[in-house]
């Protein structure tokens, strides 16, 4: 049995709301989110797996720690369009922090899925970063890409968002696992909200092995399925995306799934 612990803190880091309990913490907090509050995990065993609900009206994310704090902040104004409306908002609302099961872990799932990605937490795990996100918007950002919304018909504010590359060439998508993992299918879905979006080709994925994967794609709104087979990947990078000759300037990715286990089984 291990201490977790869930805590609302305000602007000046005083405590708004906290639970604890042994490897399951469950916290009600009956008040409004004031803007510059945050939510603070705290765990006595890192580099172990947690799943938690950051809010009630998103799904649990099943991640892995490799620090015993994380802090989340909680999005307002223009960054909660990248959420679902009802999320962070009322006065009351239902989180949860608990020790993940052995069979949660070891489980073939999608090892990329995190609901509650932030680029203020490289210590939770899988985590998503770019080198270009469309004008620093929320709904273009890197971290849509593993939220589990496979929207893709449209663009912008929740459910539509997608990593959005800025017209920019060069542009890289980097996902962090934190650990090992073997896989053995990756899958894109990328943006299709025709005739305003353009389309990817070609792309190659890179892996922390120093393999790399070509892969071509279509004009579609369906899934790119590709079986990939690796085993003991830390993180993989999707880049050299080559786009059509449409004349729309803007491809864009709405999600990535990588289906796999861990590399190892977790006990």
């Amino acid at each position: 049995m291990a201490k977790v612990t869930i805590a609302v803190r305000d602007l000046m880091g005083n405590i708004r709301g906290e639970a604890c309990g042994e490897d399951q913490a469950i916290l009600v907090f009956e008040q409004e989110y004031k803007k510059g509050d945050t939510i603070h995990l705290s765990v006595e065993k890192s580099n172990s797996f947690y799943v938690i609900r950051i809010d009630d009206a998103l799904d649990e994310s099943l991640v892995y720690l490799t620090d015993s704090y994380m802090l989340y902040t909680i999005p307002f104004n223009d960054k909660r369009m990248a959420y679902n409306p009802k999320a962070f908002t009322g006065n009351i609302h239902y989180l949860t922090l608990r020790r993940a099961e052995e069979y949660e872990v070891n489980n073939y799932r999608n090892l990329a899925k995190n609901i509650m990605d932030q680029p203020g937490n490289p210590n939770c795990f899988p985590h998503v970063f770019a080198n270009v996100e469309t004008r620093g918007q929320a709904i273009f950002a890197a971290r849509t890409v593993i939220d589990g919304m496979v929207a893709n018909r449209s663009h912008g504010k929740w459910p539509y968002s997608s990593w959005g590359i800025n017209m920019q060439d060069d542009a890289e998508l980097t996902l962090a696992f934190g650990r090992p993992v073997d896989f053995d299918r990756i899958v894109l879905y990328t943006r299709a909200d025709f005739p305003h979006d353009n389309w990817w080709t070609e792309a190659t994925f890179q892996f922390s092995d120093g393999s790399s994967e070509k892969v071509g794609m279509e004009k579609s709104s369906k899934p790119h399925v590709f079986s990939i087979v690796r085993k003991n990947i830390t993180w993989l990078r999707l880049g050299k995306l080559i786009k059509s000759g449409d004349p729309s300037p803007f491809p864009s990715l709405t999600q990535i799934a990588v289906f796999g286990t861990e590399a190892g089984k977790i006990v």
